[in-house]
């Protein structure tokens, strides 16, 4: 291959300075989205991608074919029952999106289509749905869409008597939209130029969006909002926060003309989620420093921190994540050593208990459960090697009954050995990982392996199942996931050990969970690949700069790699909340920190892996620019002759395609270009 081949940027470089410090930029020319230069720049680009993958074209649609194979094209979710309906969605084979449905009184009555996304779907490259919200009375749907990937809603009202949209659309929403009790009123929150949500408005059926009332502002840069409804449904609040701060206001769903109560005013620190149960405010709270939080309870009439009464103490083994409330249970969802749990408390008898899991590693979510009275949790419980099986858990009697397991065609989970192994990170700390293997490895380091990770915003990686990941399985590939810090796997003080001024242990976590599978023969670096996406792509960024050694080759989706412009740059969606994250760099002890490791910035010239970028023109997360950049930066510095693809979305944002038929494809040209640079050709 001759980098020759590849694009090259041509224009004008420029200075940015900061603390006395001048950078030379010679791509900053990347940002101008309206430039019919930078469109043909990125068009060159994925010409160039095709061109050099023509080879892998068989492969491609080989995998693709297997994909779709695990698919279960024509599938529905378990109805749950509301009022007098039975709701769910389902899915047609060769259909790319959710049809949503509904039935009254049994699931042998004739079914109600409600929202067909195939048919909104219809002349547009893009569509992502963003609330759907059924009115107390179950005769209006609320529903709103993103046909860019720029993650602006439009709200459309429907009519479910008649069938008929309402004339009143509302533009430039997010993801939140809450019904008052009567039907008639709804709460939804909106965004800025940078899509930040930060108003709540108040919208009565029948009137036009201009004369919608203003609830809340929020002028804070840092902090966001958003509107929920109490699972009883006899409240509203109001969410204003930001990664360090939180702070709730609360309205009586059935008085939607009142104003919102702060529940606690905010405090820096202070994080807090609520539930309501007869008369109680239940919330679950970091006061007193508990970083793994506590319960806490409060009357509704004086709610503020004086009168909060401890339900659950804090324990610094366990991790308080979320709750879910219902008429006699209290259910949490908690971590302990890096495994997620689930506690059941018993209202009445304060008895308690968790559930107990099948496998060593799993992962679990619970599902929308929207009805609070009754006894039976629904979740969605799977591990690295068992597809979705979905469970009604029947919390009085502690039994759990099977609803729905997926098929997955001529697949045989026995044939596949989980594994959870420590690496130690260069500070001694002991960082999980979990692998997926067929069974019968032998540990002599000939094993192509490909490893995940993320490790921002106290995310967690979960290890859950994908279908489309039996395509690298089936061909002997192990995968693992490496549960560094910054993630939240052993909770909120694993999070602040990989954030702002630590940020650097999430990258050497990583490359030290590589070294340990090299060290214990499951694979060597010549046939390792790694996959990181969004600020996981700066984690790619990050170790391609400081081990290029161990891998052969690496994926960074939608990566975040030009920290220090990015975060200088306030016009730039999420710039000024993510200083809770990474830092100010007006602040020049986060500035010099931020640059000693922002992968744009310390790109040398040396021998890099095979790079795989991607990228969503529409992306307002991460900018297209940021995986552009990198990419041309890499091609005037790098001196090997590995693969350098940058491949951009020119119709998604963020999470690309919408369509889940394209997005199998990208998912086969990404495992296409792995199994290609690693030599893997064959099923095993």
């Amino acid at each position: 291959m001759s980098l020759l081949q590849a694009p090259k940027a041509k224009k004008l470089a420029t200075a940015l300075s900061l603390h006395g410090h001048t950078r030379i930029d010679h791509y900053y020319w990347l940002r101008e989205k309206d430039d019919p230069d930078v469109i043909s720049y990125l068009e060159a680009e994925n010409a160039y991608c095709d061109r050099m993958m023509a080879h892998t074209q068989g492969l491609q649609e080989t995998l693709f074919a297997e994909m779709c194979g695990y698919l279960q094209e024509d599938d529905s979710s378990v109805p749950v029952k509301q009022g007098n309906y039975y709701y769910y969605h389902r899915m047609e084979k060769g259909k790319p999106y959710a049809i949503y449905c509904r039935k009254l009184q049994s699931l042998a009555a004739p079914e109600e289509v409600l929202l067909d996304l195939n048919e909104e779907a219809k002349d547009k490259d893009f569509l992502e749905l963003g609330v759907y919200r059924i009115s107390p009375d179950h005769r209006k749907l609320a529903y709103s869409l993103d046909t860019t990937g720029y993650e602006s809603y439009t709200i459309y009202i429907k009519d479910l008597e008649t069938g008929h949209l309402l004339p009143e659309e509302i533009h430039e929403t997010y993801y939140a939209l809450e019904w008052a009790s009567d039907s008639q009123t709804f709460f939804y929150n909106v965004i800025n130029e940078v899509t930040r949500p930060y108003k709540i408005f108040r919208h009565k059926l029948g009137t036009h969006p201009s004369e919608d009332s203003l609830c809340f502002h929020e002028e804070d840069t840092l902090f966001e909002v958003s509107v929920r409804k109490t699972k009883d449904g006899q409240f509203l609040y109001l969410e204003s926060g930001s990664l360090e701060s939180s702070e709730l206001q609360i309205l009586e769903a059935s008085s939607p003309d009142k104003p919102f109560h702060s529940v606690q005013p905010r405090e820096q620190g202070l994080r807090y989620k609520l539930e309501h149960h007869e008369g109680k405010l239940y919330l679950l709270s970091n006061r007193d420093g508990d970083i793994h939080h506590n319960i806490m309870t409060a009357p509704v009439e004086e709610p503020g921190i004086t009168n909060w009464t401890e339900f659950i103490p804090h324990d610094e083994r366990v991790m308080l994540e979320s709750m879910q409330m219902f008429i006699n249970h209290l259910v949490i969802v908690e971590r302990e050593f890096g495994l997620k749990q689930l506690r059941i408390i018993d209202l009445q008898t304060a008895e308690s208990h968790r559930l107990d899991f099948p496998h060593e590693l799993y992962s679990f979510n619970l599902e929308p459960n929207p009805v609070y009275e009754t006894s039976i949790l629904r979740l969605n419980y799977s591990s690295l090697k068992t597809p979705s099986r979905i469970y009604d858990y029947h919390m009085t009697e502690r039994r759990l009954e099977l609803k729905k397991q997926t098929v997955v065609a001529a697949y045989d989970e026995s044939q596949y050995e989980l594994k959870r192994l420590f690496a130690t990170a260069e500070d001694g700390t002991r960082i999980p990982m979990s692998l997926v293997y067929k069974k019968g490895l032998a540990l002599d380091g000939s094993h192509a392996c490909f490893l995940y990770g993320y490790g921002s915003y106290g995310a967690n990686v979960e290890p859950g199942f994908l279908a489309h990941r039996l395509t690298l399985l089936e061909r002997g590939v192990i995968f693992a996931m490496a549960h560094i810090r910054g993630g939240g796997a052993l909770g909120r003080s694993w999070y602040e050990d990989g954030k702002f001024l630590n940020k650097k242990n999430t990258f050497t976590d990583f490359i030290a969970a590589a070294r340990h599978l090299i060290a214990q023969g499951y694979t060597r670096p010549e046939r390792l690949a790694i996959e990181g996406r969004s600020a996981g792509g700066l984690l790619m960024g990050a170790v391609v700069n400081m081990a290029p050694e161990l891998f052969k080759t690496a994926i960074a989706g939608v990566p975040f790699m030009d920290v220090i412009t990015t975060m200088q740059d306030s016009s730039i969606p999420l710039t000024l909340c993510e200083y809770e994250e990474w830092g100010n760099p007006h602040d020049k002890d986060y500035y010099d920190y931020m640059l000693s490791y922002s992968p744009y910035d310390n790109i040398e010239a040396k021998a890099y892996p095979n790079l795989l970028v991607t990228a969503g023109l529409n992306d307002p997360r991460v900018a297209y620019w940021e995986p552009a950049k990198w990419t041309a930066k890499l091609r005037d510095y790098k001196t090997d002759q590995n693969h350098l693809l940058l491949k951009t979305n020119m119709g998604a944002g963020h999470s690309g395609a919408s369509d889940r038929y394209e997005y199998l494809r990208e998912k086969a040209f990404e495992y296409a270009f792995v199994l290609d640079t690693l030599g893997v050709e064959a099923r095993d």
